[in-house]
């Protein structure tokens, strides 16, 4: 809504109308502290949101109010608004906390702007109320209409070229003709990525809405996987991870152990990735392998990054079923009575047998860690300090996740 000037500025007792309004950023402010106090679902938004984007948003808006009493053109921040309405639609904010944010807002300001009202001010009231009423239509139809807007390109979205060859490939039937209406094309081979995106750290906080904060994080993810890759990445993914093909002949070795840690930085939580090379008709089995693998480097808690097949050949063939398994799943039965001496041995493999680095993790001293792994030794009969001890032992822990949980 752009407002058209009007004959001359409105006053009450005096002072012009929006006078009480003149200060945007101290309002502002106020407002958002308000909304967090009164809004019950505008508490729960993240920090960064709410003194951030929130605060400036809310200024614009008493920057409109305040241009729409001294009937100065609005579009700019009209379209201002329907900007951020946009990006909170896309992070998956409620449109009822945005309008009730708004109600409360204009509330305030219809307080502020009557408060040093007169009985002599009668005929200035009415039309003042009308304006301010204006105000909250301009707002509320301005966040109404980019969320609606948003969210039919999002369902659209869901139905775009990208997806369908993704699904494709995944399922195990593209087609050259399929690509072709889709306006893409195979590539020769792809890298298929499997990832684990674990909860933000505020996911779990229970003043914030976790729903809100892992939407932000994926879509942190999207669109560094978009600014890195453009249109050659298909992907489908969740708010706790996916699956990622990317065509092999634009991406070596080192651009996929980068691009792994953009990922992760935009997530801003560690990722753990699995890659499997494959031809297009290859890409569901190696879809399935590089989850499996993925799996085993949940399993063995190793530290977070890329990781490749060639990185865990020997724990992908543990896990298949068979005699060996069940053999190496023993050899740590002993370790059920000393639970600390098998976490032990679990971080230090984690860790690539980096003592601080285990010591720290446990939070006890390096001599402690020698200690348990000494006894790790006389307790299993393989010494974890010696190459042919260490590699029995960390078989044995493979296999015993898979036996324990799988049983047999």
């Amino acid at each position: 809504m752009t407002s058209t000037p009007s004959a001359g500025i409105p006053t009450l007792s005096g002072r012009p109308v929006a006078a009480s309004l003149r200060d945007a950023w101290g309002l502002s402010r106020q407002l958002v502290e308000h909304f967090i106090e009164h809004v019950a679902s505008c508490g729960t938004l993240p920090d960064d949101v709410l003194h951030g984007d929130v605060v400036t948003v809310t200024r614009v808006c008493v920057e409109l109010a305040t241009s729409m009493f001294d009937g100065r053109d609005t579009a700019e921040q009209v379209a201002r608004v329907r900007a951020a309405a946009t990006e909170w639609a896309r992070e998956g904010i409620p449109i009822d906390t945005i309008q009730r944010a708004v109600f409360e807002g204009v509330t305030i300001c219809f307080d502020l702007v009557f408060a040093q009202a007169t009985a002599d001010d009668h005929a200035v009231v009415v039309p003042t109320a009308r304006r301010l009423l204006e105000v909250f239509d301009a707002i509320a139809s301005a966040v109404s209409l980019a969320y609606v807007k948003e969210f039919r390109a999002v369902v659209s979205e869901h139905h775009t070229a990208v997806h369908t060859l993704t699904s494709a490939l995944l399922g195990g039937h593209p087609t050259a003709t399929m690509a072709r209406e889709c306006g893409l094309e195979i590539a020769p081979a792809y890298h298929v990525l499997a990832l684990s995106i674990p909860p933000h750290r505020d996911e779990g906080d229970p003043r914030i809405d976790g729903r809100v904060v892992a939407r932000r994080k994926l879509r942190r993810v999207q669109a560094e996987l978009a600014t890195r890759c453009g249109e050659s990445a298909l992907s489908l993914l969740s708010v706790d991870g996916g699956t990622i093909l990317l065509p092999a002949p634009e991406f070596d070795d080192d651009r996929l152990d980068d691009l792994t840690a953009r990922l992760a930085r935009a997530a801003q939580v560690p990722i753990r990735a699995t890659v499997v090379h494959a031809a297009p008709e290859e890409v569901p089995g190696a879809a399935d392998r590089a989850h499996e693998l993925l799996d085993i480097v949940h399993r063995l808690d190793c530290v977070p990054g890329l990781y490749r097949f060639d990185d865990l050949a020997l724990e992908y063939q543990l896990t298949r079923p068979g005699p060996g398994r069940e053999y190496l799943g023993s050899l740590l039965d002993s370790l059920d009575d000393y639970p600390d001496l098998l976490v032990t041995l679990q971080r230090h493999i984690a860790n690539n047998m980096n003592r601080q680095r285990t010591a720290r993790t446990l939070h006890v001293h390096t001599n402690t860690i020698d200690y348990r792994l000494k006894r790790v030794g006389q307790l299993t009969g393989f010494d974890p300090n010696q190459p042919s001890g260490l590699w029995y032992l960390r078989s044995a822990l493979v296999a015993r996740s898979y036996r324990s949980v799988r049983g047999g």
